[in-house]
């Protein structure tokens, strides 16, 4: 399953068509070291990805509509045999013309002499100024260059504009294509949590419940996790990024794993949380019940023309609620929601948008007062939790927290498209 070269063609000529007389310059992600000299498996800038669909480090993409040639150009690594050796194999340039659909492609050895001759065609530059300092000074040198040579030509582009906000909400509406990756994505990964919770008793280590999910991953064909799998028991579930999983999994322990995989770059993102031993306290199971009915509560507020912080809101009042009724807070509702006096037990929002990045692209306020409307072709993740920490500090006014509540954390995280007509949860084949 892979993204056919005639979607990412239309990807850009849709980016295309609001840039105007602009021009775009995207840089390829670099290669990240591990330590001393050895390297990460690559993963390629998910802007440049989802533009080119080229995978190589040491790449620039230009889009220039108003060139009288070229309008997709690529400056890519050259051929050279004796480093892919190591390295693995290149494109190279006449590989990336013929696979990859662009109208001119050079070795980024002859990037600094040509790309002026791109940039000069737009009345602005769009470039999102990213990690690589030096690439980012190249833009502003030839960006300065030009608009000093403005008053002499009479064009050239005399602003410098962030790509991602034209670019980003193309990306926040998913096409056919993605949806099916997203759902590769969230079947494996769901495939690997119904595992998880068949493997993992007393006794056990969380890392051997990580390398059952992992498994599964690279076994039916994904890169491998999505982010660092959070495996989690007993007071570790409380630590919202605890991805230390070497902890003996003990009677009586809740379980709580975070944990997806990503599928050509498309990415899964569950939580589950359950008891190892195979039944609640009656503490956890009122927290459990009280996550779940905040869960789905807010899931049915993910609904095209809603508003992205509905579902939030709505987690956040079904959980005070709740939390009144067991005697962990205390006062008016309203009151406890505008001071944020839940935050000791529930410190994130509900969810975020979900696609190349797990942490996907796209707004969530249009302006100060303004919340991002819901769409079709939307994906995001609804995922309510409470953690009363051993070290938990309530709120002024709130009540001390019984030793017995103490140590227990619960998330509960599905992946949800946004359809026409409702949502789909993609995430729907592991249990809750």
């Amino acid at each position: 399953m892979m993204i056919a070269q005639q979607e990412y063609a239309q990807r850009r000529e849709l980016l295309m068509s609001k840039m105007g007389k602009g021009v775009a310059v995207f840089r390829s992600a670099p290669m990240a070291v591990m330590h001393n000299d050895v390297e990460y498996v690559y993963r390629q800038d998910s802007d440049f990805f989802y533009l080119t669909g080229f995978n190589e480090p040491e790449a620039v993409a230009i889009l220039a509509p108003n060139h009288n040639e070229h309008r997709f150009i690529l400056f890519v690594q050259p051929k050279d045999l004796a480093k892919e050796i190591w390295t693995g194999y290149r494109a190279g340039v006449e590989g990336a013309k013929e696979n990859y659909g662009a109208d001119a492609v050079f070795s980024i050895e002859e990037l600094d002499e040509k790309l002026s001759e791109y940039l000069i065609t737009g009345d602005r530059i769009y470039y999102h100024l990213g990690r690589d300092q030096e690439f980012n000074q190249k833009i502003l040198n030839h960006w300065q260059k030009l608009v000093g040579s403005y008053p002499r030509n009479g064009y050239g582009p005399r602003a410098l504009e962030d790509s991602n906000y034209i670019l980003h909400p193309l990306r926040m509406v998913k096409s056919a294509t993605e949806i099916e990756m997203l759902r590769k994505a969230t079947s494996i990964s769901a495939k690997a949590h119904i595992r998880a919770q068949e493997f993992a008793t007393p006794g056990r280590y969380e890392y051997e419940v990580q390398a059952e999910m992992e498994h599964i991953f690279r076994s039916l064909g994904c890169e491998g996790p999505a982010y660092p799998s959070i495996v989690a028991s007993g007071a570790n579930a409380c630590v919202l990024h605890y991805i230390e999983n070497n902890r003996r999994m003990e009677e009586g322990d809740l379980l709580l794993i975070d944990a997806g995989a990503s599928f050509g770059y498309y990415n899964g993102d569950i939580t589950r949380t359950f008891p190892v031993s195979g039944n609640f306290t009656p503490e956890q199971k009122a927290i459990y019940d009280l996550v779940l009915e905040a869960q789905l509560k807010a899931i049915a507020q993910v609904q095209p023309g809603n508003t992205y912080n509905q579902y939030h809101d709505t987690a956040v009042e079904v959980l005070v609620e709740g939390l009144k009724e067991l005697k962990l807070l205390q006062g008016d509702t309203e009151e406890i929601i505008k001071e944020k006096k839940y935050q000791p037990f529930y410190m994130h929002r509900t969810g975020h948008w979900l696609g190349l990045d797990v942490h996907d692209v796209g707004n969530y306020k249009l302006d100060k007062e303004t919340w991002q409307t819901l769409q079709a072709g939307n994906v995001l993740t609804v995922e309510p939790g409470i953690y009363i920490s051993p070290y938990i500090t309530p709120a002024e006014g709130q009540p001390e927290i019984p030793d017995h509540w103490k140590g227990i954390g619960v998330r509960i995280e599905d992946d949800v498209l946004v359809t026409k007509t409702g949502n789909e949860i993609l995430t729907s084949a592991v249990g809750k």
